[in-house]
């Protein structure tokens, strides 16, 4: 069995890694930093683990990455990359936000578009797409970020109803937790006014759940309840409230 995960350097990305190795996948570990990269590899013995340093803020280099591993028979693919970038609409660069709509977006459509349809011919695969709490609602200072996880849950679910309906084995799900202790915070220049999970609690929960054929996996009791809540809620109020909820990582992050 063999797994590639995406932005698998740190975070989510290297705690799926670590728990497959230890589940005794062979992985292909995809990341910009080649340092980290080697670095995980050498940690994960007893199974083949290969790095491709790679940059999927570059449209290109996603339909670059499937041809040089279409051969593989891919097994499991995990689009894990992505990042935020904090501020009101009309200040975040737009360099920065066409970066992260190619990471968040375009990688994660071409990946999945391109992995699956191998998957369905070959009767056989997994995807997991991870997204966020973000891509339930709107997120003022978060914008681009929250509009690109809306994104990722539609496609999934979409994708999920399609594959069931045709009675396909292959399986995808979209991992949507909230605030994770990972490296989101310095990127995305924030810091969140709630405690996070733990990545590897996280990544072992999404595992367990897309195994499962779980289309939305939530791993917080919290969260869960914030989505039910959500239901009872005006699209107004719900990005007031947001809006809020964003204003206080300024404060947060003084």
């Amino acid at each position: 069995m063999k797994a590639l995960i995406t932005g698998a350097s740190s975070g989510l990305g290297r705690e799926f890694a670590r728990i497959l190795a230890g589940r005794g996948w062979d992985l292909i570990l995809a990341a910009r930093s080649t340092d980290k990269l080697q670095a995980l590899k050498e940690e994960l013995t007893g199974v083949y683990v290969r790095v491709i340093t790679i940059d999927l803020s570059r449209e290109q280099d996603a339909f670059d990455l499937y041809d040089h591993l279409k051969d593989e028979n891919i097994d499991f693919l995990i689009n894990n990359a992505g990042f935020g970038a904090y501020g009101e609409f009309e200040t975040v660069p737009i360099d920065v936000e066409m970066r992260l709509i190619h990471t968040n977006i375009c990688a994660v459509h071409i990946l999945t578009k391109q992995f699956i349809k191998d998957m369905i011919e070959r009767g056989s695969g997994m995807i997991l797409n991870v997204g966020s709490m973000a891509g339930f609602s709107a997120g003022p200072k978060l914008s681009s970020y929250y509009a690109s996880k809306n994104y990722v849950v539609r496609l999934t679910e979409a994708i999920h109803e399609e594959l069931r309906r045709k009675n396909s084995p292959v399986k995808i799900s979209v991992l949507c937790p909230g605030p994770v202790n990972t490296n989101f915070n310095n990127t995305a220049n924030v810091k969140f006014s709630t405690e996070g999970l733990y990545p590897r609690d996280v990544a072992e929960y999404a595992l367990d759940k897309i195994e499962a054929g779980k289309m939305i996996i939530i791993p917080s009791s919290k969260m869960k309840a914030v989505k039910i809540l959500e239901h009872f809620l005006s699209e107004k109020m719900l990005t007031r409230l947001s809006y809020n909820i964003q204003s206080s990582k300024d404060d947060s992050s003084k």
